[in-house]
């Protein structure tokens, strides 16, 4: 017998937040080719729908859930949801977040107070709801950024959000690997998605070209593998760590 492909996830119910767009959504759809069941969770019922009619053509099982996670209420739904699709949970990618550049005097309350609601609050009140269905096996990752580990002008609120999620990750991993359960992250450089197609002008990309020894920009099919790895068995002795996909730009 043919030993399982480690990088798979056949059998696997996986929760994918932040679905709808981006690299949430790319997430999803190679967590679907590679034979999980998939949860997709966001605030768009629309791009939802559209997703699960093409993700369904994986053979995968596709479920999904509308929700804002700010909302209480909202962590117990997603259990909810992915209990009666899947009956199991084994995985969860936190991969919502906000990001809303501003200076130091353009950061307002709202400002910070959004993206520490969303970027950090939400997914921690979804992990504190799921884990209590989490067997050993299981994997939590959270979608980072370089941004937790370098700052950068007019990104504090956000700096501050992704700073948090790095130590999240790194207490939640101590306190859960004897249990068996993992917790790692992923964090992203610069990436082409929705959330900053508008932000990206010619001048800053040509500002990122020339401070990424990549050389590019990255894209969601960059960011989507190293997600899989850590939520597959292939990362199975991987606890606590944060991996870095920015085209070295933190190697610097």
């Amino acid at each position: 017998m043919t030993a399982p492909h480690p990088f798979r996830l056949d059998g696997k119910a996986v929760i994918v937040t932040g679905a709808s767009s981006g690299i949430g959504a790319g997430i999803a759809r190679l967590a679907a080719r590679s034979g999980a069941d998939v949860l997709l969770v966001g605030r768009s019922r629309s791009r939802l729908a559209e997703l699960v009619q093409e993700l369904r053509e994986t053979g995968s099982s596709i479920a999904s859930i509308a929700v804002d996670l700010r909302d209480d209420g909202a962590p117990e739904a997603v259990v909810a949801a992915a209990l009666e699709a899947f009956d199991r949970i084994d995985v969860l990618v936190n991969a919502a977040g906000i990001y809303r550049m501003a200076s130091l005097d353009e950061t307002s309350d709202e400002i910070f107070d959004e993206h520490w609601e969303v970027n950090v609050r939400a997914p921690f009140r979804l992990t504190r709801a799921v884990h209590p269905h989490l067997e050993a096996g299981a994997s939590i990752v959270f979608v980072s950024s370089m941004s937790g580990r370098v700052g950068s002008p007019n990104d504090s609120a956000y700096c501050a959000s992704k700073g948090a999620i790095e130590l999240i990750v790194k207490a939640l991993a101590t306190e859960l690997a004897p249990a068996g359960i993992r917790v790692n992250a992923v964090a992203p450089g610069n990436v082409r998605t929705p959330i900053n197609a508008e932000l990206i002008t010619p001048e800053l990309e040509a500002e990122i070209l020339a401070t990424t020894p990549a050389g590019r920009i990255g894209e969601v099919d960059d960011i989507a593998p190293a997600v899989l790895y850590l939520a597959s068995d292939a990362s199975r002795y991987v606890v606590g760590a944060s991996l870095a996909v920015d085209g070295g730009f933190t190697a610097q």
